[in-house]
């Protein structure tokens, strides 16, 4: 069963290491078929390099598993919520990269600085708020996406497919399981630079207009993108 993205989601998982995103087990990445309402992710504690297609674990959006003989991902409910409340994802990605994940320690959203952020992110990438008690204590995982979703209860999650879970970690979506990987990838980057230009003096810092963060975003992605080749020019 869903052969295809299983070898997809396996490499999508190996590449987090590859990419310094992920350290022993401290990632996942899931890919889902909308259509057929399933989804692959990550078996639960298995370091990467014994990952393999036939150790994925498909799942339906009722968070069931549907095949598989090991556990899934532990935060595979924080993935089934979040597929449900954004209908244009089709990719999952959730690590304790370093950068990202001092920003979510401190409970800081980190701020467009730049036109690489702007590059990949339409605006600040939220830090959600703290968990109550009840959330915790209750349904954790599924409550990680309920206060992910309550973020971008005003943001396309496609202009800034990214947040940060306050004092935990970084999650980050795609159109598939490879893109959700670009982009947590290019999370930790701009994260790395954001904390480099706050820490330095405040007179060596300027701002960025919306002007320039429109056209670096808009470029790349909208009905007027022409970054790339595949734009029929």
């Amino acid at each position: 069963m869903l052969e295809e993205l299983k070898k997809r989601v396996c490499k999508a998982n190996q590449k987090l290491p590859e990419l310094g995103l992920s350290v022993f087990t401290w990632g996942n990445v899931s890919g889902l078929d909308r259509e057929k309402g399933l989804f692959v992710i990550k078996p639960s504690g298995v370091p990467y390099d014994e990952l393999c297609p036939e150790k994925m674990i498909v799942m339906n959006l009722g968070c069931e598993k549907v095949e598989g003989a090991l556990n899934p991902s532990s935060d595979t409910p924080t993935h089934c919520g979040l597929y449900k409340a954004f209908p244009k994802i089709g990719g999952i990605v959730h690590t304790h990269s370093r950068w990202a994940t001092i920003w979510a320690q401190a409970g800081a959203s980190i701020p467009v600085l730049g036109t690489t952020h702007a590059d990949c992110f339409y605006g600040p990438i939220p830090c959600t708020r703290e968990m109550t008690f009840a959330e915790i204590r209750g349904e954790y995982e599924k409550e990680t996406a309920a206060v992910i979703a309550e973020a971008f209860a005003e943001t396309d999650p496609m202009d800034i497919p990214a947040a940060l879970v306050r004092l935990h970690g970084a999650f980050a979506w795609g159109k598939d399981c490879g893109g959700a990987v670009y982009n947590a990838a290019a999370l930790e980057e701009v994260a790395m630079m954001a904390w480099h230009t706050v820490s330095m003096p405040q007179n060596t810092k300027s701002s960025v207009t919306q002007a320039l963060i429109d056209r670096h975003f808009l470029r790349k992605h909208g009905k007027g993108a022409y970054y790339g080749q595949n734009h029929g020019v």
